[in-house]
């Protein structure tokens, strides 16, 4: 367990648990707590030190495709400001910090030559977070393609699998001699079909086919990449993917209804859960999507590759979805045909989500009761508010939402524990406010909370909240 000493003084009116609730003596021992970021939403410097253009400094040029015109160009600078978010994430007192690394800051172009200056700045942050005894957790792709690669096809073209895996390989040679734990993807889902069929991410395309072959791709440059991860093992390795699954419903009983949550928990969950961890596709949604035109480019060995075992599936959890039939979109070749999403009851965040903790406890045990033997570990969870653009006179970033969020959340996944689930950690999302991709500035899912004019950070009441069940542990 992180040990640095706790900064500042905890408010006496920090909201606490809800009464009669504690985690103590519910997860295990060794559970480990984190938190979370992402390399284009923090870091900026998106043009120095020979970092090459993503598909998202692209796409946020493209008129009207992010909110009020924002850009990663900036986000929290924290390319430059490294070693004061370490000691930030230290004072927390978390077990581990979870980042990625952007691709085209290692290879400016995707493929072929290094830019050293990229790598050193991650081995000065491994560096840095093992110094302050946290535990760096690395994600190797987090959306932020080269767009070299992307000019070539982008995920829809095998080759950029195979890039990948170099990539993957290149990072590991500079930093496996340190670090222990290893995701490949995160959320696959939002790369390949809000950027390739809804075209509301980036590289922002809108052919389902494409988003099918890169949904493919990413699982198959998964699959790659893991092998080459598992030969180059210089000591104790956890590996694994991210998904972000939601917990979905039908919004009644009728058949209609319950064919609808079928189709699209085929292409919400079971499309990345199924091929990874039971080696194939479903049958079902193959069989859907055949009959709208629609097909996976699968090659022979390619399930195989992508079916190797993981040490840790890591869960993205924020709601969950009630559909409905929509026979009038049948027909369409998109990943939501003759489905639509029916609104839920109750509390919502800033950025129109459900508040739905109960379904991440039903997440949780699904996945122990449909896919048994791999260790689960809640790799981003956390709630987007609109908090103040700057800190109150008083210096208080009072986020009581966030908090009962957070509570809520934990409680949840404690039942799940107790229910049966094989939990092994949770990192809250996200460490800082950033940029929230297409939402830009708009919404703040940081537990510390960044004035982008100044670059000042200040933990909110969320962080102080965070840091104290830590210390209780």
């Amino acid at each position: 367990m992180n040990t640095a000493p706790l900064t500042s003084a905890t408010p006496d009116d920090l909201p606490r648990p809800s009464p009669g609730r504690t985690l103590h003596g519910r997860l295990p021992e060794d559970f480990l707590w984190g938190v979370a970021t992402s390399s284009y939403q923090i870091e900026g410097a998106a043009a120095e030190d020979g970092r090459g253009a993503s598909v998202w400094d692209t796409f946020c040029r493209v008129p009207g495709a992010v909110a009020d015109g924002d850009t990663g160009d900036v986000a929290c600078d924290h390319y430059h400001r490294m070693p004061e978010d370490v000691a930030l994430i230290a004072g927390l007192g978390v077990d581990a910090y979870r980042f990625s690394i952007a691709w085209p800051r290692i290879q400016p172009d995707g493929r072929g030559r290094v830019e050293p200056r990229g790598l050193a700045f991650y081995d000065r942050l491994v560096d840095e977070l093992l110094a302050h005894g946290v535990a760096p957790w690395i994600t190797l792709y987090h959306w932020d393609l080269p767009q070299t690669l992307e000019d070539l096809g982008g995920w829809p073209e095998r080759d950029t699998a195979h890039r990948f895996a170099d990539y993957a390989a290149l990072v590991h040679d500079a930093l496996g001699d340190r670090v222990q734990y290893w995701t490949t993807l995160n959320e696959p889902w939002c790369s390949s079909f809000l950027g390739y069929a809804e075209g509301v991410h980036a590289p922002g395309r809108r052919d389902m086919n494409d988003a099918l072959a890169a949904a493919h791709h990413l699982l198959l440059g998964h699959g790659l990449a893991a092998a080459r991860l598992r030969e180059a093992a210089r000591g104790p390795m956890t590996l694994g993917v991210t998904l972000n699954l939601a917990d979905h419903v039908a919004a009644s009983a009728s058949p209609a209804d319950l064919a609808a949550l079928r189709r699209a928990d085929g292409l919400y969950n079971r499309v990345f859960l199924d091929p990874l961890l039971r080696g194939s596709y479903p049958q079902d949604l193959l069989d859907d999507l055949s009959g709208r035109g629609l097909r996976v480019p699968v090659r022979d060995g390619d399930l195989e590759t992508i079916s190797r075992p993981l040490d840790v599936l890591g869960v993205n959890y924020y709601n969950h979805h009630a559909f409905a039939a929509d026979p009038v979109t049948a027909d369409e070749p998109t990943y939501h045909a003759g489905t639509r999403f029916v609104e839920v009851d109750g509390e919502r965040t800033a950025m129109g989500w459900p508040v739905q903790p109960e379904g991440l406890t039903r997440l949780l045990l699904r996945l122990g009761r449909e896919y048994p033997g791999t260790p689960l570990v809640v790799t981003e969870n956390g709630s987007a508010y609109h908090d103040p653009r700057t800190v109150p006179a008083d210096g208080r970033v009072r986020d009581e939402r966030r908090v009962a969020y957070l509570d809520d959340h934990l409680e949840a996944l404690a039942r799940a524990v107790e229910g049966g689930a094989d939990v092994r950690g949770y990192f809250a999302w996200s460490l800082m406010d950033n940029f929230e991709w297409a939402e830009g500035y708009r919404s703040r899912f940081g537990l510390v909370h960044v004035d982008y004019a100044t670059q000042r950070r200040t933990l909110k009441d969320s962080a102080l909240w965070y840091r104290r069940l830590l210390s209780e542990r």
